[in-house]
């Protein structure tokens, strides 16, 4: 039951206001066909608009089912039209890029009923009006019969209790009217049709009750109602069509799909514009993110190459490179002199202040104790000693020569001036050795990280003690300086060289040369201690290392070392710093510490701490003392009489070369260290977040020698190879960043563009805003309509720009890897592109958000007036 109750209408027009309808009064039954009639501008449209929902009176009351609409908000407007009104316009109003299934089906949609069930009612009303076999057609492919009748078929889909229609036969000729109103005769026998017409002879032939409106009044009622006490009270007893009407955002993004197939050209390009901010952004991270892909791979490898190294005598190269570069602070001088800046005085200072020991015995005590979870952040931790490896190699004349540490730069003579730079570089804590002139080096002392980094091309890994390794390079090459080094090519060559450079004659570049596995496997080596220069005479050691015939026997004897493995850097390996070497094993090491521990002259020094094992005397207690004939005792003036003169100077020798000798530089001199304090620790992280927690722990470490007043075991040192990739990694992100920003302008840009689109697409489908109004879709329904749509462009947009970015580091790559040698450095990771795609989604959603909020806000009866 409908009642109108003194409704009137006013419009703004200009300054004036327009009274378009005047105080309507008028009940309908629930079922009967009325017809309104009258001249263009009475009212009578506003007067249907008003019934329907899509327009407010002014005044008076809409009552529904005895139910005033006074009240009523937004969203039961919305409900209203969902579920008890249908509308069929005269220009049918259908949506264009839906089929005819699709457009009876919306209203469906709206009022949240499943894909099955409105799929079959849809199908239901379209067979009532004759349309069962046109389902899959679009509305441009119709007549304007079939579409009047597509449009009576939506408006009953939802079995509506009011029918509005408004002209449906204006746009219709003769024979295609009679057909629509019979249709409409039909359906008015359950239900109420109201319809606006200008043709009277259909109006008497089709209505059971005609309306006549002049200037905003009703002039005449054929039948009027009226309704009783009881029909109010039935009317409220009626069960409301439940259900909120919403649209499903499913249902909002096939809306505008559709609507964008239907604009495929704009729609792409509308899309790549607003992905060429993406592109660019995209080709950053991938450059950032390949780079600092490379970095970690140069981080963890320098990691296991250069570790983070803690020496027993440190200094802090921080302070050493600011007293370098000058404490930033300059005094102004204006007078006319030159002023020194004491640069030199700063370095000197700095090293006799901040030179500080380390007591590394408690530190190892500490990394190998319970006390703390640092194992788990290390791949492996090195102890290193202060001994030499004497290693030899038999020459084919059955010689030896010493292979290590090696010989080459004192055949050169470049020998002290070698010592004083390694000596030098020894004083910096952290720092990488400046030259390394040994070619043996130890292995680390984790077996699956090196077979993780290495592949064998030849042989095994050793497994004893005296098996070592031969490192090539990923060429398959080692240097010639190690071929010279290890006896396999002859060190003659060199002093012939260095024979022409001294005479100013031309030196012929090298050769290469190449050697088989075969060559180079099993081949042996000699090693000896230090202890083993020394022989007992008397009650003194000599030192017999230049004695040939002693040598040559101690060599025969010594222990023999064998290659057995060639290994090579994989690709995972990228520093590969200890290419051109022979690694040895921690039991090699352990081995000659032992060895040296069990001989005689070092047990007898230890056994005697007060006397000199090399010349049978105390030690001095002033170490710049010389050499006092009176300490010797009689068994040694006696032993020295009966040496001929050769070995008497010879012994004078060793004794002016011991004068100020000590216990402790005695034993360095036979090689004897302790194994629980190390000279150098080498830490070898498992990754860089590992490192950091290592030097988490040292900091806490240090905190609790600090807090137990224990100052003396603090630890100072210098991770070089930390800061210098930390300072690369920040360059990279500040260089991306920069770009970034001036390239995400573009994106706003772009997003302004969508938005500026979007608003063209609002005026486009400003008659599509009002039949989804119509037909109960509420304003949060068509403002995500809009939201889809750029939802879906910004989406093809980030698609697009994560496509031809992949696209493009192809060439990207390979131009790289042709100029640097460096492969994949310009990768996007999988999580940047999925946040790119987001991004690009949100910016055009933000952009378009003022359009569909301005398309939410469209006058529903204005927006069906627009063509």
């Amino acid at each position: 039951m409908l009642q109108l109750k003194n409704i009137t209408k006013n419009y703004l027009s200009g300054d004036n206001e327009v009274q378009a309808l005047k105080g309507i009064d008028i009940e309908f039954r629930e079922n009967e066909f009325v017809s309104i009639l009258g001249q263009s501008g009475c009212g009578k449209t506003t007067l249907l608009n008003i019934i329907g929902g899509l327009d407010r009176y002014t005044s008076g009351d809409l009552i529904i089912n005895g139910k005033s609409t006074k009240e009523f908000k937004d969203k039961d407007w919305d409900t209203y039209r969902n579920h008890s009104v249908g509308f069929v316009f005269q220009s049918y109003n259908l949506i264009p890029h839906q089929t005819v299934l699709a457009n009876v089906e919306l209203a469906l949609t709206i009022s949240g009923v499943g894909k099955a069930e409105r799929k079959k009612k849809a199908i239901e009303a379209l067979q009532k009006v004759g349309l069962g076999d046109q389902l899959n057609k679009k509305p441009n492919q119709m007549s304007g019969g079939q579409m009047q009748r597509v449009a009576i078929a939506r408006a009953l889909v939802n079995d509506p209790d009011i029918l509005l229609a408004d002209e449906p036969t204006g746009a219709l000729d003769s024979k295609t009217s009679v057909q629509v109103m019979e249709i409409l005769k039909e359906i008015s026998k359950d239900r109420l049709i109201i319809m606006v017409t200008h043709n009277p002879e259909l109006a008497k032939k089709y209505s059971s009750r005609i309306v006549k409106l002049l200037d905003g009044k009703i002039i005449d009622d054929s039948n009027p109602y009226k309704s009783s006490e009881e029909d109010v009270k039935k009317a409220r007893n009626k069960k409301d069509k439940s259900g909120k009407a919403s649209m499903k955002f499913t249902t909002a993004v096939r809306l505008s799909l559709n609507n964008l197939m239907t604009k495929k050209g704009r729609t792409f390009l509308t899309s790549f514009a607003g992905s060429i901010g993406i592109i660019g952004i995209a080709l950053i991270l991938s450059l950032s993110h390949g780079m600092q892909s490379y970095i970690n791979r140069v981080e963890e490898d320098t990691l296991s190459s250069y570790p983070l190294t803690i020496q027993e005598a440190s200094i802090d190269v921080t302070s050493m490179l600011e007293a370098m570069m000058g404490n930033g602070e300059k005094e102004e001088h204006n007078d006319n002199k030159i002023y020194s800046r004491p640069i030199v005085n700063n370095i000197l200072e700095t090293v006799s202040t901040k030179l500080q020991t380390n007591n590394l015995e408690e530190l190892k005590k500490y990394l190998e104790s319970g006390d703390t979870d640092i194992k788990n952040y290390i791949n492996a931790i090195q102890y290193e000693y202060n001994l030499n490896l004497n290693i030899y190699k038999q020459n084919e004349d059955k010689t030896y020569q010493q292979v290590n540490p090696s010989k080459v730069f004192d055949e050169l003579g470049f020998g002290e001036m070698m010592e004083s730079r390694q000596s030098t570089s020894s004083m910096m804590s952290g720092s990488m050795t400046m030259t390394q002139t040994d070619v043996w080096n130890e292995m680390l002392d984790n077996q699956n990280l090196l077979q993780s980094q290495y592949d064998v091309l030849a042989g095994k890994w050793p497994t004893k003690y005296n098996e070592v390794v031969l490192i090539v390079d990923e060429n398959n090459e080692v240097s010639d300086y190690t071929l010279y080094s290890l006896g396999i090519k002859d060190i003659k060559e060199l002093n012939e060289s260095m024979e022409k450079i001294k005479n100013k004659e031309k030196v012929e570049a090298g050769e290469s040369e190449s050697y088989s596995y075969d060559d180079l496997l099993n081949y042996k080596f000699k090693i000896l201690l230090n202890t083993d220069y020394y022989k007992e005479s008397g009650n003194t050691w000599q030192d017999m290392s230049n004695d040939d015939e002693y040598m040559k026997n101690v060599v025969d004897n010594a222990e023999e070392i064998t290659i057995v493995g060639i290994i090579k850097p994989n690709e995972e390996n990228v520093s590969s710093s200890g290419a051109g070497m022979i690694g040895y094993t921690k039991e090699l090491k352990e081995y000659v510490i032992n060895k040296i521990n069990e001989t005689e002259i070092v047990k007898e020094q230890k056994e005697n701490p007060n006397i000199n094992v090399f010349t049978g005397i105390e030690f001095p207690e002033n170490q710049n003392s010389s050499f006092d004939y009176s300490q010797l005792t009689d068994e040694q003036r006696m032993y020295m009489a009966t040496l001929s003169e050769a070995e008497l100077a010879e012994l004078m020798k060793n004794y002016a070369e011991n004068s100020t000798a000590t216990y402790d530089s005695n034993l360095s001199t036979l090689g004897v260290v302790d194994l629980n304090k190390p000279s150098t620790i080498n830490i070898y992280p498992k990754d860089f977040e590992s490192k950091d927690m290592i030097t988490t722990r040292i900091s806490e470490y240090n905190d609790k020698q600090t807090n137990d007043g224990k100052e003396e075991n603090v630890i100072t040192y210098t991770d070089i190879v930390g800061v210098m990739m930390s300072s690369v990694s920040t360059i990279i992100n500040v260089i991306s960043y920069v770009l970034i920003a001036f390239v995400g302008i573009s994106l706003v840009v772009s997003s302004i563009m969508i938005g500026i689109i979007t608003y063209i697409s609002v005026l486009e489908r400003t008659k599509e805003i009002g039949i989804l109004r119509s037909i109960g879709a509420s304003k949060k329904d068509v403002s995500r309509v809009f939201n889809a749509e750029t939802l879906i462009i910004g989406l093809v947009a980030g698609l697009i720009g994560i496509v031809v970015t992949l696209l493009l580091n192809i060439p990207i790559n390979m131009i790289i890897k042709s100029i640097v040698g460096i492969s994949n450095i310009s990768k996007l990771p999988t999580a940047g592109a999925i946040i790119l795609v987001v991004i690009s989604v949100g910016l055009t959603m933000i952009a378009g958000l003022i359009p569909a909020r301005f398309a939410a806000k469209r006058d529903p009866v204005e927006a069906l007036r627009t063509e």
